[in-house]
């Protein structure tokens, strides 16, 4: 069981917005609910810098979800960059090697040395993305093995580079926690309240069962963006949260 802030503060609203009038109505309905904001790459092309900016005005934290996944200079660049930002946490991909990944990490610490104001952001990997089924990885992506497998292998080399965690399904926490100890981080997507459609996601579970496997961090769009009361939508995801 959880405590109310301490569930709010676990979750992370996907702001998967066309545009930043669509995403300041949603902030506005949660206002007060000390939840995380996941702002995509659809809402950060539409909306650019200064909408994470805003966001962190009103106090919320911030996971900028880009996926970076370039040369490893390109990757340091764009990690020094999201750093000044003052973004709370972001994310690269494990399938760029170990050497983007510690990149990366190297762009963190060259903008902390530069400001000393700036607070070290947590940077993790995405493993594979929670839309990928088997056959996907294995046919077309061309990963043999089954993707738990493979999940793992990456959350290694993640922790390997330095990072703090990864983006994984809720269904690999548990090897992922056993692999590279409790303190390594994992923020889980593929969550679906009891009753929600599946849509575009193929490895889910529901926030209780996914807090059971030991996730740090939840993700969840569509079930509260999409509702006809948000706030409400969130409010319930809390209450069962806390009261289970």
């Amino acid at each position: 069981m959880l405590a109310g802030n301490d569930a709010a503060s676990r979750i992370m609203v996907a702001l998967d917005y066309p545009d930043v009038d669509a995403a300041r109505v949603l902030v506005r309905q949660l206002e007060g609910i000390p939840c995380y904001m996941k702002v995509g790459m659809q809402l950060f092309y539409a909306a650019g810098p200064e909408f994470v900016k805003e966001l962190k005005q009103h106090g919320y934290r911030v996971f900028l979800d880009v996926k970076m996944h370039d040369i490893p200079n390109t990757v340091k660049g764009g990690a020094n960059s999201v750093t000044k930002l003052g973004v709370d946490m972001f994310n690269i991909h494990a399938a760029g090697g170990v050497n983007m990944m510690q990149a990366a990490l190297e762009g963190v610490e060259a903008a902390l040395r530069d400001n000393p104001e700036l607070t070290r952001p947590t940077v993790i990997a995405v493993t594979q993305l929670t839309s990928t089924d088997g056959r996907t990885m294995n046919e077309e992506i061309g990963i043999q093995g089954p993707v738990e497998e493979a999940v793992v292998r990456y959350a290694r080399f993640a922790q390997q580079a330095g990072l703090d965690g990864v983006v994984a399904s809720p269904q690999e926490v548990i090897r992922i926690k056993a692999a590279c100890g409790e303190s390594f981080q994992t923020v889980t997507p593929g969550i679906r309240p009891a009753g929600s459609e599946l849509l575009d996601q193929s490895r889910v579970m529901t926030p209780q069962e996914a807090f059971a496997q030991g996730t740090d961090y939840i993700v969840i769009g569509r079930p509260i963006t999409g509702a006809k009361d948000p706030r409400a939508a969130i409010l319930a995801i809390i209450e069962e949260l806390t009261n289970k």
